[in-house]
C-alpha cells in the first residue's frame, strides 16, 4: 500500500498511515510519486517521520521520492526508514548506459551512503539514528 501525502500538513499522512494499518497493510511507502500529480505535494522527507511515529513499528515504512544521493538515504533511515525506493536516478542510469548505467547508479548511491556514514561515525546501518540528522533550527 503506498500512501499518498498531498496536503502541506501532515494530518492526512497520519490519518493514511492508520487507515492503512487498520486495513491490514503490511508495509506502507510514503510517496508523492514524483510530485508529477500534484505540484503541491510535500516532500516525502518532510512527512516521514510523522507516518513513522504512526505506524510505532506494527509495519514496515519505506519512502519513495527524491532520494538522489547517499546522503539522501542516510537522512531517510534516520527519520525512521526501514528502506528507501530509488527510481528516476535508474531510469537516468538506464538511459545513459543500459545495464552498466543503473550498475554505476547503484555503486554511486553506495559509496555515497557508506562515505556518509563514515563522516558521521556509523559503522554500520543499525547505528544510523534521529541524532544524525536536524530537521529544525
Amino acid at each position: 500500500m503506498s500512501l499518498l501525502v498531498g496536503r502541506k500538513d501532515t494530518q492526512i499522512s497520519r490519518e493514511n498511515a492508520e487507515l492503512a494499518i487498520q486495513a491490514g497493510a503490511a508495509g506502507i511507502v510514503v510517496s508523492n510519486h514524483g510530485a508529477r500529480q500534484l505540484d503541491y505535494s510535500p516532500a516525502t522527507i518532510t512527512v516521514l517521520e510523522e507516518v513513522v511515529h504512526t505506524v510505532r513499528g506494527r509495519v514496515p515504512v519505506l519512502v519513495d521520492g527524491g532520494i538522489r544521493r547517499g546522503t539522501d538515504v542516510l537522512k531517510a533511515l534516520a527519520l525512521g526508514a526501514q528502506a528507501v525506493l530509488v527510481g528516476r536516478p535508474i531510469i537516468y542510469g538506464l538511459a545513459v548506459d543500459g545495464q552498466s548505467g543503473v550498475k554505476k547508479v547503484l555503486d554511486m548511491l553506495n559509496d555515497e551512503l557508506e562515505l556518509a556514514m563514515s563522516l558521521t561515525g556509523c559503522p554500520s546501518l543499525k547505528d544510523i539514528s534521529r541524532s544524525h540528522v536536524q530537521t529544525h533550527y
